[in-house]
């Protein structure tokens, strides 16, 4: 029962963990960690150590670190967090497992003799199992402290060792960082080179490993000077504790039902991560004859009550919401389908602004959306909109994203914070859509809340909703430097001159959009 539970857990922790944007996670803990400036390399270090300790593959964090500390930083940073997640988990086995574990191995040929050389010849094969993929790293810190090898030494080789195959993947990131995802145009000689050196690192490492798996193969099988440990044949082995097998048991039952659920509602660990990714696509054709929705009630509304620079009267509002209530009522049976493309997207990015409006005058008076009960907010389906009933969440990502080939939308859409992009005075109309999507977009390019070039420093500031929403982007442009590059002729010069430009995302402000 013990074992099976064990298996079980495992199971479900590889299920889980199949349902977590991996990529999406390290690309967030990246922008994070470019915002603490030089204390971050520490704290990536650190959080690089944690991981380890914990068995979370360390391969994505590796790659990023090239991309975000550059090829020498990214190693340095990389080889610090290995080490000490090394050394941490070498403890804990050492002190708290390796009798036990001892007991149960005796008759194990394969660690006993691994043990034996370990004992024996110390860092040497410390080296050659970390330069061989034996065991995977996590692994492998573990398994070193179960053995009879010394601290000091352990550790020491392993730092040695370990650098080949960072250097590696941190290479792979660098090369993310200045050539793969860089915008400027690359020479072919710049490609050879790149390339290159790639293929020259990871034949390195394949050679080093064949060498250190054959040499680990002949230390291992060699006789051991002193016999080593022998189970008695007639040895008892101590059946399990009642508790330690129920308490397996309950873990097990849990993490079976997080499986489940997670597999069932694949989303459930994306929202976690931000936006879902989608792969945008125009659904709608362009009808010559197509109906056109009348708008004009929240375009009086908002002409009212929102100044040039986006902000809300909300009280104001609050004071006589008839207009916005017959705005909704009449959204609640619009005609979409018989909508041309530009009134069925003006359609929905207005309902969803006035959305919006409506759930803060629910709640008001607040300091921030946020502030709202996370059930209450982006992901309650509590919108009748075209006969169907929608949360914010289905009108932006089901809605919208799947079905418009249009990145604009999301200088457009808003969260009543004053990080969004403003808020328009005026409503969205199929016939002014193209006018009025293309001067949002230059708007949030030419005001430091949203958008930063620095050309002395090669550096751009732009908004968080790049890089939560980076893969709209890049379907649209191929990089996100270069759609921003369509609102900014100073930052187009600078991708066209080849400068390997560092992106940093800029404070995104939650409190209410609200005029004072």
């Amino acid at each position: 029962m013990r074992w099976f539970a064990v298996a079980l857990i495992v199971a479900s922790v590889f299920t889980v963990s199949r349902q977590i944007p991996m990529e999406r996670g390290v690309q967030l803990l990246t922008v994070w960690i470019q915002g603490l400036g030089l204390s971050g390399a520490l704290v990536y270090a650190f959080i690089y150590a944690i991981c380890a300790i914990f068995f979370v593959p360390g391969t994505p964090l590796t790659v990023a670190a090239g991309a975000v500390f550059g090829l020498a930083g990214g190693t340095a940073v990389v080889s610090l967090g290995s080490t000490l997640g090394a050394a941490a988990s070498f403890l804990v086995a050492r002190y708290l497992g390796r009798d036990a574990v001892a007991r149960r191995v005796r008759g194990s040929s394969r660690f006993e003799a691994i043990d034996r050389a370990l004992g024996e010849r110390g860092w040497k094969i410390v080296v050659l199992l970390r330069l061989s993929p034996v065991m995977p790293f996590n692994l492998l810190n573990y398994m070193f402290g179960l053995t009879a090898v010394r601290f000091i030494p352990c550790i020491l080789a392993s730092w040695v060792s370990m650098l080949p195959g960072t250097f590696m993947l941190v290479y792979i990131g660098y090369l993310a960082r200045t050539g793969l995802m860089q915008a400027g145009e690359r020479t072919p000689g710049q490609w050879a080179l790149m390339i290159l050196g790639l293929a020259a690192t990871v034949a390195a490492s394949v050679y080093i490993a064949r060498l250190a798996r054959g040499a680990v193969a002949r230390r291992v099988d060699e006789p051991s000077e002193t016999p080593g440990p022998v189970r008695p044949k007639d040895a008892a082995v101590s059946p399990p504790k009642p508790l330690t097998a129920a308490a397996l048991s309950i873990l097990a039952l849990a993490m079976l039902g997080a499986a489940i659920y997670t597999t069932v509602h694949k989303d459930a660990l994306a929202g976690m991560f931000g936006p879902p990714p989608v792969t945008l696509g125009e659904a709608y054709e362009e009808k010559k004859n197509g109906r056109v929705f009348d708008h004009s009630a929240f375009d009086a509304l908002l002409r009212e009550h929102v100044d040039a620079e986006g902000r809300v009267d909300y009280q104001g509002i609050r004071k006589n919401t008839k207009a916005l209530d017959d705005y909704f009522a009449s959204l609640e049976e619009a005609p979409f389908e018989e909508l041309s493309r530009d009134e069925k997207l003006s359609f929905l990015i207005n309902a969803y602004n006035a959305c919006t409006l409506r759930l803060i005058l629910d709640h008001y008076p607040l300091k921030s959306i946020k502030d709202i009960p996370a059930d209450k907010r982006w992901e309650h389906a509590r919108w009748k909109i075209a006969g169907q009933i929608v949360s914010l969440n289905q009108i932006e990502h089901e809605r919208i994203r799947p079905k418009f080939k249009e990145p604009r939308i999301h200088f457009a859409l808003v969260c009543a914070a004053k990080g969004c992009p403003p808020l328009r005075n005026e409503a969205y109309t199929g016939a002014r859509l193209e006018e009025q999507l293309d001067v949002q977009a230059k708007y949030v390019h030419t005001h430091d809340t949203w958008f930063q070039f620095h050309a002395g420093k090669n550096e751009v500031g732009l908004t968080s909703l790049y890089n939560w929403y980076g893969g709209d982007f890049e379907q649209s442009a191929g990089t996100i430097l270069k759609y921003a590059a369509d609102y900014s002729p100073d930052l187009k010069r600078a991708l066209d001159d080849g400068k390997d430009l560092r992106i940093t995302y800029l404070p995104y402000d939650w409190s209410l959009n609200e005029k004072e």
